[in-house]
């Protein structure tokens, strides 16, 4: 019965570290698929900057591309991205309607970060920008899973189309625009936010893990074996 248990172990040691290998070369195949995802990413923002108006109706052919926000800042609806954690500091996300004329439709743009101690609660209107023409990327807005703070609709938890459209008396495009510059955070404006990290992530340490894995379980086999010996 103890020779029987042996080789049961064993062979359960044997799949095990078949699965952890499996495991470590899907980490690297995600790993190839992020570089080639921050490779177009970095191809839509060096390109040339488009008015936001113009992009094609696709929102995956329009998420990252850089582009030109000229219109009128509804400041009277802007709603708040809350817990925005910005270099440790609470805070939120300041997001601005923007209106354009002889169009129903408009886009939101997220103007960037501001402090706030309890990560919802700011004076609005301290930081309406002088300029009406922002610069940034796009982002696609997620069409459902929002969330909202309870009998807040202007206080967004978790941001998608249908929260963003609750708040709003009128409709808004399916994606939104996140402006670039300076990012420093200062008493009188508005830290802008910057462009995704374009890294491998952490999937070549969880690749080498998994393989760590795998021969840590074939090196207890193999101790088993020895002692049975």
């Amino acid at each position: 019965m103890k020779g029987t248990r042996v080789w049961l172990f064993v062979a359960f040691a044997i799949v095990a570290a078949a699965v952890f290998v499996r495991l470590g070369f899907w980490q690297l195949h995600r790993r190839e698929e992020r570089r080639a995802r921050n490779a177009l990413i970095t191809a839509r923002l060096d390109s040339a900057e488009i008015d936001v108006t113009s992009l094609p109706g696709d929102t995956t052919l329009a998420r990252f591309r850089r582009v030109r926000v000229s219109g009128i800042p509804d400041y009277e609806h802007e709603l708040v991205y809350a817990a925005r954690s910005y270099k440790g500091s609470p805070g939120v996300n300041l997001l601005t309607p923007v209106r354009f004329p002889g169009r129903d439709t408009a886009v939101i743009v997220d103007r960037g970060w501001v402090y706030a101690p309890d990560g919802a609660t700011v004076d609005l209107g301290k930081w309406h920008d002088r300029d009406s023409t922002f610069t940034g990327y796009v982002e696609e807005l997620p069409s459902f899973g929002g969330s909202t703070y309870t009998g807040k609709p202007r206080i967004i938890a978790h941001m998608s189309a249908d929260v963003v459209r609750k708040a709003l008396p009128y409709p808004v495009a399916p994606v939104y625009v996140v402006v670039l510059g300076d990012s420093a955070v200062a008493a009188d404006r508005v830290a802008r936010l910057s462009v995704p990290p374009l890294d491998d992530g952490p999937h070549m340490g969880y690749a080498l893990q998994w393989f760590a894995f795998a021969v840590i379980a074939l090196a207890g086999a193999g101790f088993v074996l020895a002692g049975r010996r």
